[in-house]
């Protein structure tokens, strides 16, 4: 019997240096079967690789997965029908991919039999938190191993002494460079931590970012886009219908050359540390902006603020890991409610690391009354006398507390 009775685990398996030692500590511990899994939810890297290394590792059952659909399609979107964002600055990246991730390992324990699920995160960070609660959200009895909570491995040093005894290869990216930072990306973002950025006051290095361009260094001439949105979602850029993952390469790539989506953060996370992180997000920038504005057009006023009322708890659910939870639910479902009327078309200027709008339309769903805003000549459509009455209504409260402390 293998160690905790645990006799196949599917491990969350990226082919780099820390699961790869993962891989083999857990046969080496456990003296279980393994079962691979690599997502592509676009990190932007070529994920087949990882096949060849768990083969040569002897693993039988290898799991590749084209994800990029679903995680935009299921997790992304919805979320920007949220116009979520974490303590006013964090556009949930790394968050957002983690439940997907749970998802799929759970269904390959299923498939294959596996009765428990591995992953490489630490025991510091956010990660173990989010695939462990999605998982058990799945599956409740499935067994978690998380070796950086086991091992003593807890070095740089010491996982490079582990991979050389155990004869696992260790590449050097870019011309045998490898960047100092700790990165996670996905078709949203890109991520960095570590390195000199663990000093709060240290500015970044330019030559750290990956998908933008320096907004100093972005073109003298601004490039405009337009948005199509139905029940808020974008399914056309500039006039052209594309797939939800497609949308958001090509938002990167816009944004990307306009310098749009660099943010540096301190956050808090749900384990108690404050951390400090950069991230690119330069297709969500431009996607929480234009959904913004097209539902400025669309929307009651009441539900538009209710809608940001619940904003930072639907925010807070995704970053702490709760996205399969009966309260994400609850509110995905009165948010997605209110998204039927959001259709048309956003226009935007992109310039120097900068997002404005500068048009909106609707056809059918605007609550824009062009007759009733105007400071011309209204021809009746609004009585402004009524404004008296109405205003010495809201005033009541205060009339009489100003006099009663007169």
């Amino acid at each position: 019997m293998s160690k905790s009775g645990v006799k196949k685990v599917v491990l969350a398996y990226s082919g780099g240096l820390d699961t790869s030692i993962i891989l083999k500590w857990l046969e080496d511990e456990y003296g279980c079967e393994v079962v691979t899994f690599t997502a592509d939810i676009g990190q932007g890297e070529e994920v087949e690789p990882a096949r060849a290394k768990a083969t040569a590792a002897g693993i039988k059952e290898i799991y590749i997965d084209d994800l990029r659909e679903e995680f935009v399609r299921d997790y992304v979107f919805p979320m920007f029908r949220a116009n979520a964002i974490y303590e006013g600055e964090y556009l949930l990246g790394t968050s957002i991919a983690r439940p997907l991730i749970a998802k799929r390992l759970i269904e390959i324990a299923n498939e294959t039999g596996a009765d428990a699920v591995s992953h490489g995160a630490t025991g510091k960070g956010n990660d173990q938190v989010r695939f462990e609660l999605g998982a058990y959200a799945l599956k409740p009895d499935v067994k978690i191993i998380a070796p950086w909570r086991e091992w003593d491995l807890l070095s740089r040093e010491k996982l490079m002494a582990y991979a050389e005894e155990h004869g696992i290869p260790v590449e050097m990216k870019r011309d045998g460079k490898k960047s100092p930072y700790s990165m996670d990306a996905n078709l949203l973002h890109i991520s960095y931590e570590g390195y000199d950025l663990e000093d709060p006051w240290t500015e970044p290095s330019d030559d750290m970012w990956r998908w933008t361009v320096s907004p100093e260094h972005a073109p003298d001439d601004p490039t405009y886009i337009e948005l199509t949105y139905e029940k808020g979602d974008i399914v056309a850029i500039d006039g052209e219908t594309m797939s939800p993952a497609t949308i958001l390469e090509t938002l990167n790539k816009i944004g990307g050359a306009n310098g749009i989506g660099r943010d540096d953060i301190v956050e808090n996370r749900y384990v108690g540390m404050k951390s400090r992180g950069c991230y690119e997000t330069p297709g969500g920038t431009i996607m929480l902006k234009g959904h913004r504005a097209m539902e400025s057009l669309t929307l009651d006023r009441e539900a538009a603020h209710l809608k940001d009322e619940l904003m930072p708890r639907y925010a807070k659910l995704v970053y702490n890991g709760y996205w399969f939870s009966p309260e994400r639910d609850m509110m995905q479902a009165a948010i997605d409610q209110t998204q039927q009327v959001v259709n048309g078309v956003v226009r935007l200027k992109l310039y120097k690391g900068s997002v404005m709008v500068v048009g909106r339309k609707s056809e059918s769903n605007s609550l824009f009354d062009e007759s009733i805003a105007t400071f011309e000549d209204d021809a009746g459509a609004y009585d402004q006398k009524d404004a008296e009455g109405f205003i010495k209504l809201n005033a009541l409260r205060l009339r009489v507390a100003a006099k009663r402390d007169k």
